[in-house]
């Protein structure tokens, strides 16, 4: 009798990798529980504008002389902020806001500066000729005050001369900060190096998980917002193909949290822990390289065993994507090298390296990806050339294990069933 083969597809940069897994081995393909698409992007966008949260519109609170700040995710986010500033544009323009008092800023936080064409792309040619951009410069920055968990206060000085300051971004797990979105555009966005690494210290923090709000991480950041004057935000929830499927404006804690229970709904899964699961990141940009493509392997592990096998399937097309990290990794002989090291100094970057120290500590770490082997190996995972040879190398150590799919692994978050 003929073995009942399953072929699934995973991301994989901008293309996929198929993969053929005997049904025998499936335990479940853990996939959203997405709404179907009823309305438009435009028109979800212009909703929230017209009715945000705990806010007064933007059209009612500016006006002609208004000076306007619009921080916008950078080219790491799959935020699609060329749909979502057009009619963020039309609402400040009903309240009579002008071009030439409005600008854009890149939130890189701590990431590379983009080329012109990335910038241009990310907010769409017409908007790029129109209005100012720029980026985000850490070390142009104000310090403005101090939270009370000692994180300094420093933002980027073009925005202090803003009278109102907007937010965009999407709203989705994120591995110490809870969620993406929300106060995430001022810290770390557009916050200087000491600011982020200060606040990003506290990712040791027990509550400082996916899928949780009052984490030490989140919670400082929304402290720093608010001393700093967010005024408004525009965020979005996005499905596994990346379209708008929900859009919330207005205060940006309010605002946010009702961005989180729909993430929630869509994207928390209960499961029963498996012996394996095979994650993919989604493709581009989020296996851009491994410092992104980590987020899918730490949801991932909500879902296997304790010294169960975790397949991580990242592009990486631009390598490591962090020069600390990447050194970390040369100079961390063992897992246990980079968790001491981690203990004994913070550096951003290097928290990376000890993430995946404790992870590698829990279980079998196998990477598919266009990373050198030597590369691979230094970063705690075991290279494989594909997945054929990544699945043939966890059956051969245990042939009736019980598989995970995860095709969109930075998005979903496995919850233990109790």
């Amino acid at each position: 009798m003929t073995e009942k083969i399953r072929k699934i597809s995973l991301g994989f940069g901008s293309a996929a990798l198929e993969l053929e897994v005997p049904e025998r081995n499936i335990s479940s393909v853990i996939l959203p529980s997405e709404p179907e698409i009823k309305e438009e992007a435009a028109f979800l966008v212009k909703k929230a504008l017209e009715d945000p949260i705990k806010s007064k519109r933007l059209s009612e609170i500016v006006n002609p002389d208004s000076r306007i700040a619009i921080i916008v995710s950078d080219v790491t986010r799959p935020t699609p902020t060329a749909k979502i500033l057009p009619p963020l544009l039309e609402e400040l323009y009903l309240g009579g806001a002008k071009n030439e008092n409005i600008f854009i800023v890149f939130a890189l936080g701590l990431h590379r500066q983009q080329t012109e064409e990335e910038s241009k792309r990310l907010v769409g040619e017409n908007i790029y000729k129109r209005i100012r951009c720029i980026q985000h410069d850490t070390s142009r920055c104000k310090r403005i005050g101090m939270t009370s968990r000692g994180t300094p206060i420093e933002i980027l000085e073009d925005v202090m001369d803003a009278n109102i300051v907007i937010g965009t971004g999407s709203v989705e797990f994120h591995y110490y900060a809870g969620y993406s979105g929300g106060a995430k555009s001022v810290l770390p966005g557009i916050s200087s190096r000491e600011t982020v690494i200060t606040n990003h210290k506290m990712m040791i923090d027990e509550n400082a998980v996916s899928g949780r709000v009052d984490g030490d991480v989140r919670q400082d950041m929304e402290e720093a917002a608010k001393i700093f004057g967010l005024d408004f935000i525009l965020n979005v929830v996005l499905d596994s193909k990346k379209e708008i499927v929900s859009a919330v404006a207005g205060d940006f804690i309010e605002a946010h949290r009702k961005g989180t229970e729909v993430v929630d709904s869509m994207y928390k899964i209960p499961v029963e822990p498996a012996d394996a699961v095979i994650v993919s990141c989604d493709g581009f940009p989020k296996d851009v390289n491994l410092f992104q493509a980590n987020k899918a392997l730490d949801n991932a592990t909500q879902a296997v065993k304790e010294s169960g096998f975790i397949i991580l399937v990242a592009e990486c097309a631009e390598g490591i994507g962090n020069q600390v990290y990447e050194c970390w990794n040369r100079e961390c002989r063992s897992p246990d090298d980079a968790i001491e090291r981690f203990k004994q100094c913070f550096e951003f970057g290097g928290h990376k390296s000890a993430i995946v120290a404790k992870i590698a500590k829990k279980f079998k770490l196998y990477l598919v990806s266009k990373l050198p082997e030597e590369q691979t190996k230094s970063a705690f995972f075991i290279p494989m050339p594909g997945l054929k040879e990544a699945l043939s190398a966890v059956l051969s150590e245990k042939p009736d294990a019980k598989i995970h799919l995860m095709p969109h692994g930075g998005q979903t978050l496995p919850v233990k069933k109790y």
